[in-house]
């Protein structure tokens, strides 16, 4: 089966149409076809998808019944977004200089109208609208990150309650950094804690030791993400500290809407589904998920990651690097269990490690890379 052509902007659309001839098997998301009727009207268009387009009357009365019109609906939130988010656009309206205004945010509306509507919704109209939207962001992440390598894309999971103060914090923040700098994309799910440490890794990439520690400095002194000033301080650092040419992935969810993405993630597609959510990001990083001090959630996702790499579904296991030995093996001894099931054949061919030593960690994912990635 053929993919379609995406088209996703009026240039796109005047390149594509610059003469009448027959247009097969595109997909148009989000065009206002208005003052491009005559001009669109003598081409002949089969088997096409026009997302939250709009189409003036003639226009759609010549189309076929081969393509497909999906409108768009009444929704505070974009459906048929054709690109991922990023902080300007999620916290567009904030000022750090007052907290509430936060408030006024596109994130914090589309969360109110989440939670008002509610979080299980029984208005079909609503749950089309979040599917197609959860659609739109990972048709997003897909086009994001077709031009990497599948094993350049690598996570981070831990616990969002990690403070900014803990030395974990900042050991992951190392470890992002180094691997952001050789190369590797860092994904997390979006929130506070071990994953705002990731995506402020991959900000701080081929930074001084000096500016690193004046970026924590002034991030410590907000250390919770319930702290009154956790995001202006964020806001304060990217300022201080701009970002030019490195990126991440923030995949947060508006299910967890209380607590604020983390703005230092480059790019961000936030999902209103889940478990959509959490099998996106344990299915793109191929290049292995290191795991971090955390809890119900990270646990969670250590075994829903085991599964695939057992099964290979994706066509081989991708790595399962644990930092934090007597965390993972004392405290919440999840290795050990691993170790056991891997030794008595119950998972087969798992890549597991564990370590306290981020030079490790780094060697282990820089070796599973390919050299062409």
């Amino acid at each position: 089966m053929r993919d379609y052509f995406e088209v996703e902007t009026v240039t796109q659309l005047l390149g594509l149409i610059t003469e009448p001839h027959a247009i097969d098997h595109h997909v148009f998301q989000n065009i206002d076809f208005s003052d491009l009727a005559d001009l669109a009207e003598a081409c002949r268009f089969t088997d096409c998808l026009f997302l939250g387009c709009v189409l003036p009357d003639e226009f759609q009365r010549q189309l076929d019944k081969s393509n497909l019109i999906f409108p768009k609906l009444d929704a505070p939130f974009d459906i048929y977004r054709s690109y991922l988010y990023s902080a300007n656009s999620l916290y567009s309206g904030f000022n750090p200089r007052d907290e509430s205004s936060i408030e006024n945010t596109y994130d914090r509306k589309v969360y109110r109208h989440f939670l008002e509507s509610g979080v299980v919704c029984k208005n079909i109209k609503e749950t089309l609208s979040r599917y197609l939207h959860d659609h739109s962001m990972s048709n997003a992440i897909k086009d994001f990150l077709s031009e990497y390598h599948e094993r350049q894309i690598v996570g981070i999971m831990g616990g969002h309650d990690l403070l900014r103060t803990d030395p974990m914090y900042r050991q992951i923040v190392l470890l992002s950094k180094r691997l952001t700098e050789i190369g590797f994309i860092m994904v997390s799910g979006g929130g506070a804690g071990a994953m705002e440490a990731t995506h402020l890794g991959a900000w701080l990439a081929e930074r001084s030791a000096a500016e690193v520690d004046d970026a924590l400095a002034i991030l410590c002194e907000h250390p919770s993400w319930q702290d009154a000033g956790w995001l202006a301080s964020a806001f304060h650092v990217m300022l201080k500290y701009r970002q030019t040419h490195f990126i991440s992935l923030g995949i947060p969810t508006w299910l967890y809407g209380h607590e604020p993405a983390t703005p230092f993630a480059t790019h961000i597609a936030k999902f209103f589904d889940n478990s959509i959510r959490e099998d996106t990001i344990l299915s793109i990083t191929r290049g292995g998920l290191i795991y971090t001090p955390g809890s119900a959630g990270t646990v969670q996702e250590i075994f829903q990651a085991a599964v695939p790499n057992h099964y290979k579904t994706y066509g081989y296991a991708s790595l399962m690097v644990f930092l934090g030995q007597q965390f993972w093996q004392e405290e919440m001894p999840v290795y050990r269990l691993l170790e056991h099931l891997v030794k008595t054949g119950k998972y087969q061919g798992l890549k597991i490690s564990i370590t306290d030593d981020i030079d490790e960690v780094v060697k282990t994912v820089k070796t599973f890379r390919p050299d062409k990635a």
